[in-house]
């Protein structure tokens, strides 16, 4: 069958969270092969993108270094592409499902190839951290497509089983990310081996928009009505994802940090009540709001982009508080710090293929048992670092990484397609979108307070008479029971959601809905 050989398009209705029923369909008519050669286009896409957000993480001692950057900017260099990313995804998300997908895609690769040039090239701090948020821009015009594409091109357990490949691919490109960068590192040398790891990203991101442009259907809405973007709703949800993140984004563990920036958390809660104000009124009025307020009205879709947001505060964090404890206190070149993160990649890209094939018969059970495993990982992290000989440490970790990606496999592709199971799916980018928000604002509040917590106990602990790995044990520990307390929150989420599944007996014996 060639690709352009159509099938009947289908409908299934799906049970939601309120009870209701609503049509669910595969909107894009595709032969099987041409839907996964699609597919596949998106997942390497997402793939650029999270392999870009972890492996600059390994770098930061080696930019700091060379760029004479301090903790401030550094922080800003992981956080200020997080920041730029969340605002943007949104709109971009919502942009998507009103227009063409793939012309967005070709958008935000270009403009990611050039900013990766800028970042390689970069001869001062400031100059990175601009192109890391021009950076962010891209990412967040190109990622929402990914979900929303993924939604149209499949439905019912081939859908489960994409989220599964999506999600084996986004935990392979967060744990491996690390160890790329320090062998990248290692290649370049000390002083300029940091900046291959941008330019690593041209060659990748060109071919990307060949293949974007050769093998993704057009999704363009044909309409004569303009493009609802909703300006008010922008400007405010702008205004709320920057007075959340900022406090966050300037909390370094100095003693320097000034702590009237936590007042701006008073500034979000009034940008949101206005937000929320204000969709409610644009849609009373037959508007589009840029977040349409009812998607939270669906039970698997309000829980789960709880509970990933929630696993996205901890994990990064985790990975970044890892890796600074193994270079900086046990003093690992770059290269064998990331590796430490290997077995976590492997892992989780066969758990989440197992899970996004098993989650339409078993459902929440197996991000619950996923949660289980991670946090019992986390425990075993901590008693590693405290407890064994400096020299085995890395390897203890390393083993205790790999049954962590064991259960985040279990917990990112299942929770995945329970999240977007039961969402229309011409709202599947911007629903998609949300949800990466709430990873990307996760993310930065969890490795800023993470990162706080490290750097506050070594300025507290060190001293003249201090013991160098005393301290950085202590600093350790301490950035780790975030982790920990993030992860303990996803875990109470998840046993919330499946115990109302199963008292609304919306499901038997915790299998999940049937999916669309």
């Amino acid at each position: 069958m060639s690709r352009s050989e159509s099938r009947p398009q289908q409908t299934a209705s799906v049970p939601v969270g309120s009870g209701a029923a609503h049509p669910v369909t595969a909107a894009i008519p595709l032969s099987s092969r041409a839907r996964w050669q699609a597919f596949w286009v998106c997942v390497s896409v997402a793939a650029i993108t999270i392999l870009d957000m972890t492996k600059v993480n390994v770098a930061l001692p080696s930019i700091g270094e060379v760029l004479d950057a301090g903790s401030t900017e550094l922080q800003l260099i992981v956080s200020g592409f997080v920041l730029t990313f969340g605002l943007v995804l949104v709109p971009m998300g919502r942009l998507g499902d009103q227009r063409s997908r793939r012309t967005l895609f070709v958008v935000g690769l270009s403009l990611y190839t050039l900013t990766s040039i800028l970042c390689a090239l970069a001869p001062t701090a400031t100059v990175l951290l601009i192109g890391r948020l021009l950076q962010g821009v891209a990412a967040g015009i190109q990622m929402p497509q990914v979900l929303g594409m993924a939604q149209e091109l499949f439905q019912g357990k081939e859908r489960g089983r994409a989220f599964g490949l999506f999600g084996a691919t986004i935990g392979v490109a967060t744990a491996f990310g690390p160890t790329l960068g320090g062998l990248l590192i290692a290649l370049g040398g000390p002083t300029d081996g940091w900046r291959l790891i941008f330019w690593m990203n041209v060659p990748l991101c060109l071919a990307a928009i060949v293949f974007t442009l050769w093998l993704l259907p057009d999704t363009r809405t044909r309409s004569r009505r303009p493009v609802q973007l909703d300006p008010v709703g922008i400007l405010l949800f702008g205004a709320s994802v920057i007075s959340l993140m900022w406090p966050f984004l300037f909390t370094t563990g100095a003693p320097t940090d000034n702590p009237a920036r936590w007042w701006l958390l008073v500034a979000f809660a009034l940008f949101v009540s206005a937000f929320i104000a204000w969709e409610r009124r644009y849609a009373a009025r037959g508007r589009s709001p840029l977040i349409p307020l009812k998607l939270f009205r669906i039970s698997s879709y309000r829980n789960g982009t709880l509970l990933q947001t929630a696993y996205f505060t901890a994990v990064p964090a985790m990975f970044l508080v890892s890796t600074l404890y193994l270079q900086i206190g046990l003093g690992l070149a770059p290269v064998y710090a990331g590796m430490t993160s290997i077995g976590f990649a492997l892992a989780s890209a066969v758990t989440s293929w197992i899970g996004g094939n098993l989650v339409s018969s078993h459902g929440r059970i197996i991000v619950v048992w996923g949660l289980v495993a991670i946090l019992a990982s986390v425990g075993g992290l901590v008693l590693a670092a405290l407890y064994t000989d400096p020299a085995w440490t890395p390897y203890v970790m390393a083993a205790i990484m790999t049954v962590a990606g064991a259960g985040g496999g279990l917990v990112i592709a299942p929770n995945q397609t329970l999240t977007l199971a039961d969402i229309p799916v011409k709202q599947g980018g911007l629903a998609g979108s949300v949800g990466q928000l709430g990873q990307r604002i996760g993310a930065a509040v969890g490795t800023a307070v993470a990162l706080s917590l490290f750097y506050a106990t070594i300025y507290r602990e060190s001293g003249a008479d201090s013991d160098t790995l005393v301290v950085y044990h202590d600093a350790f520990a301490f950035g780790m029971m975030a982790v920990g307390l993030f992860l303990a929150l996803a875990f109470i989420v998840s046993i919330v959601d499946l115990t109302v599944r199963r008292k609304n007996h919306e499901v038997p014996d915790g299998a999940e809905p049937r999916m669309p």
